[in-house]
């Protein structure tokens, strides 16, 4: 991919908190033993994705299970663990998923973000959203911008959402922050790489 930024994917230590792109997407989190542990899962497209995501956690020291959500599609899912706490915390107001204050993704987060539920389009590659909390839609789209990554709202509120990207050199930071394309992925799914 040629030469890497200090913000790219590749740039620094692998962290827990790089999990935040599964809550961008459609991930969940949810807490247990009045918040001393807590699990990530996420229902996704494609069998790549899933098999790139329960590397993303291993990476991190994170032991996720590949299984079969109801409806059939590839569901990734963490045991319940205190390291998980923080994470669920920041991103739990009550049950309910919502942004932190603040937050702005980095090549990591957005790297498994784009695993989660990124997708090319004409002309723009879009970022999924949770379709169950649209409360959060904004929040990401403001957190995108201060990444310099502005995007639009795409799609309704009930029906895959997602943010879309648009812009040659927009495109390209995008494919610079998230660091090449993961194995096993299908052809041209990944944003653009220079």
């Amino acid at each position: 991919m040629g030469q890497l930024s200090f913000f790219s994917a590749e740039a620094r230590p692998a962290r827990i908190a790089d999990l935040a792109g599964l809550l961008c997407g459609q991930g969940q989190a949810t807490t247990f033993g009045r918040g001393t542990a807590a699990r990530l899962s996420v229902v996704v497209a494609e069998s790549w994705r899933a098999r790139a995501l329960v590397a993303v956690c291993a990476e991190r020291g994170v032991t996720a299970e590949l299984e079969r959500a109801e409806s059939g599609e590839p569901l990734v899912r963490t045991a319940f663990r205190a390291d998980l706490t923080q994470l669920a915390a920041c991103w739990l107001h009550g049950a309910v998923k919502s942004v932190p204050n603040g937050f702005i993704p980095d090549g990591w987060a957005l790297r498994v973000w784009a695993l989660t539920s990124g997708a090319p389009v004409a002309g723009g590659y879009l970022l999924g959203l949770d379709p169950s909390v649209p409360e959060t839609h904004g929040p990401l789209a403001t957190s995108l911008g201060r990444a310099g990554l502005p995007a639009r709202m795409v799609g309704s509120t009930g029906q895959d959402p997602a943010l879309r990207i648009v812009g040659r050199r927009r495109l390209m930071r995008l494919a610079e922050l998230v660091g090449p394309v993961p194995e096993g992925a299908a052809g041209g799914v990944w944003p653009f790489q220079p």
